[in-house]
């Protein structure tokens, strides 16, 4: 091979190295658009984002285009078109910086083994042909492996980021980006620092300094395992502050059922009350019978009506706890307009708790409450039934709703929809509502079911009862 075929060999491996590193980058970043873009326009975005990486590609062939301008102009890019992507800015900015990390790294890795198997394939090249053909072996060989090492990297890092939410705050974004923008920094200083020359003398760092061959591949995989241990760490915090949501909002919901008991017991205390009162009523019904006054008689009893109103109950479920939770959610549906029918019957076997129902039903009723209150237009209506077979429980609701929802790979339930006007907090207890369903259901061995169709929400969960077989 010639000086001036080798020079072309490399203009055509550089190419082709950029087209491939396009793609990898175009798949790395459509592995996290699946739940929120069709087949369609993952593919629109795909080839968008490797339209983006050749033509700042083209850009670098320019003298006064430096090569860290390409990363900074493509991250720019994709922030500002991050609708058209479908992911937060913060992420794609995370994605970016952990592609370009990631591709540094194994460049970092490479180049220990880059100067080995040069040193071995020139050793016996007597021959200008002969040094140019083996130079274009090593040199094709290395980036390809370096290629599968960076894709082999990179998809290690999709299945942890995964694991992890896409709506970074800044601070956590910091946290995430303080190891990747360093290793950047080092490989950056690293490339420039491996052959300089000088006049006549030429530097080459490792022959100066054989024991950087096993130390730069080794701080590589070490700013490589400080990234995943990084990401890790990020997600226990992430784990341990939805844990301790799930415990607030327990405690929120134990303590308004102990609440609504109360109310219970003081309801039957009441009745007992009138019971007990209804001798002294007849008592002076009959005198005011006696002594004629009827007038007096039909005032009396109205009043009495109006007493026993209080003690009322539209819907009777056979348990007081579920007596008063679906009951105050009724009054609460019909005060914003809401149509609620119900055909709920506490199991009659002993093998239900009527705790565990009964923060099964407030979850889903809330839930419930909540999605007809932002409908603008349509039918507002809730619609509950609880049923025993056998051995099992079955409760199901069934309401309109109004807006998107998106279901999470991993729990099947609804992705909780983060605002900006303040509702945050909301939204978030919200999805933790479903998630305690989920667990109650697990606990009788049972499971919940979410089906969406024609804009109704409808669930389903299955209870069975405990020392069932």
């Amino acid at each position: 091979m010639s000086e001036a075929g080798f020079a072309l060999f490399y203009k055509l491996l550089t190419g082709a190295e950029c087209i491939l590193y396009a793609l990898l980058m175009a798949a790395f970043f459509r592995s996290f658009m699946n739940e929120t873009q069709n087949r369609k326009q993952l593919r629109k975005a795909g080839f968008f984002i490797f339209l983006i990486y050749m033509a700042a590609y083209l850009l670098s062939l320019f003298p006064w285009f430096y090569g860290w301008m390409h990363m900074i102009l493509v991250t720019g890019i994709l922030m500002l078109l991050s609708g058209f992507l479908g992911m937060e800015r913060n992420f794609i900015f995370l994605l970016n910086v952990l592609f370009y990390c990631t591709r540094n790294l194994s460049m970092m890795m490479m180049r220990s083994v880059d100067f080995f198997t040069a040193e071995y394939l020139l050793r016996n090249a007597h021959t200008p042909e002969l040094v140019y053909r083996n130079a274009a072996f090593n040199q094709l060989t290395v980036d390809m492996i370096q290629f599968l090492l960076c894709a082999l990297l990179l998809r290690i890092l999709k299945k942890r980021l995964k694991k992890s939410r896409t709506d970074l705050r800044i601070r956590e974004l910091c946290c995430l980006l303080l190891t990747p923008v360093t290793a950047i920094l080092f490989a950056n200083i690293l490339v420039r620092l491996l052959v300089i020359a000088n006049d006549n003398h030429v530097f080459r760092l490792y022959e100066q300094y054989p024991a950087f061959l096993a130390i730069v591949p080794a701080m590589a995989a070490l700013f490589y395992a400080g990234i995943l241990a990084a990401i890790t760490a990020y997600q226990r915090i992430l784990t341990l502050q939805d844990d301790r949501e799930k415990y607030f909002v327990a405690r929120q919901q134990i303590s308004a059922i102990q609440e609504r008991i109360r109310e219970v017991e003081q309801f039957h205390d009441g009745i007992r009350r009138m019971k007990h009162e209804m001798k002294n009523h007849l008592t002076n019904i009959r005198g005011l019978a006696e002594s004629g006054h009827y007038e007096d008689i039909e005032t009396y009893i109205a009043r009495m009506d109006d007493s026993m109103k209080v003690f009322e109950l539209s819907v009777s479920t056979r348990n007081a706890v579920t007596d008063v939770i679906i009951n105050d959610r009724r009054k609460a549906a019909v005060a914003l307009g809401i149509e609620f029918q119900c055909t709920f019957l506490f199991p009659a076997s002993g093998g239900y708790n009527a705790y565990d129902i009964g923060i099964i039903l407030s979850n889903l009723l809330q839930n419930a409450l909540e999605a007809c209150a932002r409908i603008q237009k349509g039918p507002k209506y809730i619609c509950l039934s609880g049923r025993q077979k056998r051995k099992f429980f079955l409760i199901d609701i069934r309401n309109p709703f109004d807006g998107k929802i998106t279901f999470d790979e991993n729990t099947g339930l609804p992705v909780s929809t983060k605002k900006k006007d303040g509702t945050e907090a909301f939204a978030s207890m919200h999805g933790i509502g479903l998630s305690n369903v989920k667990r109650e259901a697990l606990e009788y061995m049972g499971d919940v079911d979410i089906q969406i169709e024609n804009s109704e929400f409808h669930v389903t969960v299955l209870l069975q009862e405990r020392g069932a077989k």
